[in-house]
This record gives C-alpha cells, structure tokens and sequence, in this order.
C-alpha cells in the first residue's frame, strides 16, 4: 500500500503476521526497510487486509487479521487501538472514510459491514446486514462519503446511502429568501429533516463471487465490480441520487 498523501515515497507491506514499511527516499532502485512490527500471540496469526489512513499526516494505518481488526502508528509502529472480535468471523477488508477522520469501515465472512469510530471502539457506530455471505469488499466513495459499495460472495453489489455517519449529514439547506410558495415551504421541510440511511441500489449483474469493487479515481460517479467468473462490470450511481446529493 503506498501512502495516500504527501510525495508517495513510503510504502506498507503486509506478510504473514509482519507490517514492514519502506521508504523510497534514499534510493531510485530499491526500498529501504526502515521499520517493521509483528503481530504476536498464540498460533499461526496471518494479516488478511490493511489500509493507510488519509488522515493525521498520513502516520495511521488498520490491519486486519482474522476476526480483528488493529490501529497502528507508522512512526513507532506501535498499536494505537484494538477491536477483539470486530466481525463474527474472518475480517476481509477495511477502508478509512476519506473526509471524516476516525471513521473506518471493516466487512466480513459474517455478512455484516460495520462502521467504527477509532477513538471509542467498543461498539461499531452502525452495521450494514444486507449481503447473505461473505463480503469481501468495502469502498467509501472518495468524493461523497455517505455512498458506500460493497461486494460479495452472494454474487451482489450494493450501494448504499449511510448519510448519517458521513460529512454531509443533513443534505442541502434552502435559504429562506429562497421560498416563494407554500408548496415550497413543504419542500423546504422535506429537505431539512436529516435523509435516513438506505440501500440505493443492489447489482445482480454477476453469476458469481464478487471478489472486488472500487471506485472510479476520475469520475465520483463510476465503479466497477470484478467478479471470480472473470466478469467485470462498470456502473454508474442512479442519476436521481447523484442530482439530489448535488443539488
């Protein structure tokens, strides 16, 4: 995983219980090992996914391995924060809200997708049940973070609307100037009461584990899933959300 900030010239690798991070600074040819942790305890421990925060100068990153999921500091390469048994079973993948700090996302093999704050982990914040097995992927859209996609095993992708815990809780407010009517005025009161968390929209275009999503890094817009049949499938977020998230 390379840095997500700054001049790009760090990079976390995960290897069996080992977190190394290597720096490109010193040389063009090859990176230096400048530090390393390892994840003890009892067994063979394995790390299945991590992610490099966007946040606090980019000096966090998360790490999953089986059913827990662990906070790291870069700089000492010390854990910062711990949930024991964040999933039912095996964490498969995180990813860091990319404009709210201390907020990440973690999805699991017990077909849940949970939302943490990092400052109080004892609880998730909200928890997503609408997939029906494992789910492999979960992706915070990096221009609206209340859109949420994940990807499963059930063959589906699902885009989500978690309003409630994004940037942008209350949607867009009307100046009262603004209002000429009365049939105005009862839009103006739809608008200001806080949108409620849903499911968008749920893709059924694959016939097979769906293994992979990710977000278009040039257009908010566009996705993509990649599913174990071979089947890549593009998409684009209903029209009527992405003018009611704009307008």
């Amino acid at each position: 995983m390379w840095e997500p900030m700054g001049d790009g010239k760090k990079i976390i690798s995960l290897a069996d219980n080992n977190i190394l991070l290597w720096d490109l600074q010193e040389s063009s040819t090859k990176a230096v090992l400048s530090s390393s942790a390892a994840l003890e305890g009892k067994g063979q421990l394995k790390f299945t996914s991590g992610r490099w925060s966007p946040h606090h100068n980019c000096t966090q990153i998360a790490t999953a391995n089986d059913t827990t999921v662990r906070g790291w500091d870069t700089r000492s390469m010390r854990q910062i924060y711990c949930i024991e048994n964040a999933h039912g079973q095996l964490v498969r993948d995180l990813d860091f809200n990319p404009n709210k700090q201390y907020y990440l996302a973690s999805c699991g093999d017990d077909c849940k997708v949970k939302f943490w704050d990092t400052r109080n982990v004892t609880e998730p914040v909200k928890t997503l049940e609408e997939h029906s097995h494992w789910v492999w992927n979960v992706r915070y859209n990096h221009s609206h973070d209340q859109l949420i996609l994940t990807g499963s095993s059930d063959s589906r992708v699902i885009l989500s609307n978690m309003v409630s815990i994004s940037s942008e809780p209350f949607g867009h407010m009307v100046d009262d100037d603004e209002l000429s009517d009365p049939e105005d005025q009862h839009q103006e009161e739809k608008i200001k009461e806080p949108l409620q968390d849903s499911v968008i929209a749920t893709y059924e275009e694959h016939e097979d584990s769906v293994y992979a999503v990710e977000w278009s890094s040039a257009d908010p817009w566009l996705f993509a899933s990649l599913s174990y049949d071979g089947r890549l499938v593009i998409n684009r977020v209903p029209r009527a959300l992405k003018y009611h998230i704009l307008l």
